[in-house]
């Protein structure tokens, strides 16, 4: 039989609805666990898409259009002001 998992070791994919706020408040919001759950996510990442044998530009694309989008949300502002502006 398999030993159960505890709620704070579990990932978010396998936790209930039920258990998400509880799940939520066992996470370590100081900076250095922040930091850590970055660069644990950088690490995932990169070793996912851009540190392969046959290497594809799927990694890096996927970070270029992320970029896009957040400049985009970033200037939209200024892009809705123009858009509503009348040139005649």
């Amino acid at each position: 039989m398999a030993s159960p998992v505890t709620l704070k070791e579990k990932r978010l994919l396998d936790v209930r609805i039920s258990e998400l706020p509880s799940w939520v408040l066992m996470r370590d919001f100081t900076p250095t666990g922040i930091v850590g759950a970055f660069r644990r996510g950088y690490d995932r990442y990169y070793s996912k898409y851009v540190n392969l044998r046959k290497g594809s530009v799927a990694g890096l694309s996927m970070v270029l259009a992320a970029y896009v989008v957040f400049s985009y949300c970033l200037s939209y502002k200024e892009l809705k002001h123009e858009r509503l502006r009348k040139y005649h």
